[in-house]
This record gives C-alpha cells, sequence and structure tokens, in this order.
C-alpha cells in the first residue's frame, strides 16, 4: 500500500485522473455528497483534497457520482436520487439532470462551461476520449431505460445531440421484458426500472463503438455516420447469467482483438450468476466469449466460505477503464477490477484463453456508515457497520493504483507480483 486519503470524509465513486506540470490529478464523482473532488495524488503518501465542487443548484434530489475527462476538457454526470436515497435526499425538491462540461487547463480549479440536458432523469455512466464527440448513457424522454446518445461538444458552451441510438422496444408503450421473467422493481442505477439499458459507459474505438446494454448483452455499432449509428455485432449473456446488469461495462482491445466484459451482481448473492469475461472481437460482427476470469477465493481463516455469501453486494463492479488516456497504464497483460466485497482482483491475462488471478487487496472493514448501501447482513440493525464494497479502479501510467468503497476514502496501492507471462 502507497497511501489512504479519505477524501473529507466524502466516500468517492467513479474516478479519472490527469497529470500536468509533473503533478498527478485524480478527479472523483462521490456516493452521498453530490459533487465532484480534485485530489492531487503526486505523493501517494499525501494525498490531499483540493477542492470540492458541489452541484449546481438545488440540493436533495441529484446524484453527481460520475466523471470522465480528456486533455483539458472533464463531463461530469447528474441524474436524479435512486430510490434508495442518499442522506439528506429529498425526493421532493427539483433535480438536476444531464452532463457538466468544464474546462481543467488549470486542474484544481475547473470551470463550468456548459449543462447539456436529456430533458429525462439524466445520465449516469459516460466517457469522453477527445475530440469533438462525447459519449453517454442516457435516460431521455420516451424511452424506458438509457439509451446512447452520441453528444457534439465541439463547442464546448454549446452542446448539442449529433446521433442516438436504442435497442427496439425501448420507445415508451413497448415491452423489452428481460429474458426469463418480469421486469424488476428496484431502481439501482437504472431509474425507470428497466433490465434492456445502457449502464455505460460507451466505449468507442475509431468508428466502433461498444454497448454494455444490461439484458441485451454488448452490443458493437458502426458510428462512422455518428447521425446514424447502425449496429454489426452483439453477444449475449443473459441467461444464463442474471439479466439487470448483465454487461455493466465493456473494455475493448482491439490490438488484441479481445474486449473484457462484467455484469454488476446487486443481488446480495440470491440470484443466478454473475461473470467477468474475455471475448474475441476480431469479427466485430460475430463476437463470441473465450473465457470467464476465476472468481476470488476468500483469504485463508476468513470467517465467510465464498464472497457470494459473505454480506453486502458481490462480484466485478469496474475495470481500469480509461485505456484511451495517456496518463493511464496501457493493457500491459495485467488487468484489474474492483471486485465489491472481495476488494481489488489483478490478473494475468497474457493467455485470452486461460486467465488467472495474480494478486489482490481487501481493504479493513469499514468503521462508519455513511449512506444506505449495501444493506445489513441478515438479522442485523440497518445502521450496522457495513461490509467493504470496493466500488472503482483506476491505474496511472506510474502504476499507482486507486480503488474507492461506499464507505471509506481512496485507497493507493502498487502491484508487486509476478509480471504478467511469467508461470
Amino acid at each position: 500500500m502507497l497511501g489512504y486519503c479519505d477524501l473529507d470524509e466524502r466516500p468517492a465513486f467513479k474516478m479519472s485522473i490527469k497529470e500536468k506540470n509533473g503533478r498527478w490529478y485524480l478527479y472523483t464523482g462521490h456516493f452521498w455528497e453530490a459533487g465532484w473532488s480534485v485530489v492531487d495524488v503526486t505523493d501517494p503518501a499525501a494525498a490531499k483534497v483540493l477542492r470540492f465542487t458541489p452541484i449546481p443548484g438545488p440540493q436533495g434530489n441529484t446524484i453527481g457520482n460520475q466523471v470522465t475527462l480528456h486533455g483539458d476538457t472533464m463531463i461530469t454526470a447528474m441524474e436524479k436520487v435512486f430510490p434508495e436515497g442518499a442522506p439528506g435526499s429529498d425526493p421532493t425538491v427539483p433535480y438536476l439532470e444531464g452532463v457538466l462540461i468544464w474546462d481543467i487547463s488549470r486542474p484544481e480549479h475547473p470551470v463550468q462551461l456548459a449543462h447539456w440536458k436529456t430533458g429525462g432523469t439524466g445520465t449516469h455512466r459516460n466517457l469522453y476520449a477527445g475530440g469533438d464527440y462525447a459519449h453517454l448513457s442516457a435516460a431521455m424522454p420516451g424511452f424506458t431505460g438509457n439509451i446512447y446518445v452520441i453528444l457534439d461538444i465541439s463547442d464546448r458552451r454549446n452542446p448539442k445531440i449529433a446521433g442516438r441510438w436504442w435497442v427496439p422496444g425501448q420507445e415508451t408503450g413497448q415491452s423489452t421484458p428481460p429474458p426469463g421473467g418480469a421486469l424488476h422493481t428496484h431502481g439501482f442505477c437504472c431509474g425507470n426500472g428497466a433490465h434492456v439499458h445502457l449502464h455505460g459507459p460507451p466505449y468507442p474505438v475509431e468508428n466502433l463503438v461498444y454497448l454494455p446494454y444490461g439484458a441485451a448483452g454488448l452490443i458493437i455499432l458502426d458510428i462512422s455516420d455518428v447521425s446514424r449509428p447502425r449496429q454489426v455485432g452483439q453477444l449475449q449473456f443473459s441467461p444464463p447469467f442474471h439479466a439487470q446488469f448483465g454487461v455493466h461495462g465493456v473494455l475493448p482491445v482491439p490490438e488484441r482483438g479481445i474486449a473484457f466484459a462484467n455484469s454488476e451482481n446487486i443481488s446480495y448473492g440470491r440470484g443466478p450468476a454473475h461473470h467477468s469475461s474475455i471475448i474475441d472481437i476480431s469479427d466485430p460482427a460475430n463476437p463470441f466469449l473465450l473465457s470467464l476470469l476465476p472468481e476470488p477465493i476468500p483469504p485463508r481463516g476468513a470467517p465467510y466460505d465464498d464472497f457470494t455469501t459473505r454480506g453486502g453486494w458481490s462480484g466485478p463492479h469496474n475495470m481500469n477503464h480509461h485505456l484511451y488516456s495517456p496518463d493511464v497504464q496501457p493493457m500491459n497483460g495485467l488487468f484489474y477490477m474492483a471486485h465489491f466485497n472481495a476488494g481489488l482482483r489483478v490478473y494475468d491475462v497474457t493467455n485470452k484463453r486461460l486467465p488467472r488471478e495474480v494478486g489482490y487487496f481487501i481493504p479493513p472493514e469499514p468503521r462508519k456508515r455513511y449512506g444506505p448501501l449495501p444493506l445489513a447482513r441478515e438479522g442485523e440493525p440497518a445502521d450496522a457497520l457495513p461490509v467493504l464494497q470496493t466500488e472503482d479502479v483506476v491505474v496511472d501510467k506510474r502504476g499507482h493504483i486507486y480503488i474507492t468503497d461506499k464507505n471509506q476514502g481512496l485507497w493507493i496501492l502498487k502491484y508487486v507480483g509476478p509480471p504478467p507471462g511469467s508461470r
């Protein structure tokens, strides 16, 4: 471990990293307080919050926990508070939604340039990899579940829609039932209760974009004409894996002809299996499953038999997604996954047919409950100390690993295991 920062007691969610003039800046959204922080992580042993910026408007019914950036442009997401709520949330007050576009040429002092609105309940996880377009997961009027929106930000102060795409049947009044079951009523990350839902982020690579589309699986579109995205490939995962967030995230690595994909399991161990997978995308029209990453094994002497029944949410959540960033460690044969109650897991994926776990870090249990999630274990009071929940992971080009938790601060680590490809 290199360092720990309590983030001024604001547990963080998603992260992005930026280096400028020899200094390193981590930008985070937050779980239980709507806004974004800039953290100086130049010296990981002395990481410190430089600035917290709350959402610019009414507090209490808006989430601001997502962030993406490239160069001197940052995009943050806003959406209506999930049904679970948060400390101090008030569903009766107005909510903010959409994306905010920021100038971060002065990294410590983000300057808001524009606010683009969906007209619905907002955006969830988005991606900006530079250039004229941002790629959004947006809850738009007239649709059930989030859809794909390409936002033209060539004029940073006047963003506008360049293109949209959705799974047929998402239009209001039509049905997109999950395979083998009815729509759920739980709303987390999916405010209007849909299984067919673009969680995001959409991940563009040249003229293709890879969409993690919940129960609709992995969908690959041709966006050579951004005004008319066209589907070229799809790979279903539900069934056999669970339907809600059946594909939660996708990371294409086209130079190796593969993509990584995973689900998000919020069933507290009561539903079908989750997955973390390697997919062959050498022919985007015909993607297929190559292998499954191994399930984490509890450490020797752990008071639980497996992570699924440990309590809290289990399974994979977020990966080291930002490979488009020059400040993020490129794919070097190691794959990093935030694995909820199993902490950080590191895999050697040089053999795409036989990925191996080569390292892990399980943070200590939280010492304080900041928000309602994860729910207490059966038989415990609602305010019982929560199980750890490792949420996101980013690895910078120095090899510094950053992980967040629903009820803790920021852990900064470094991998010291065997080099990838060694036996």
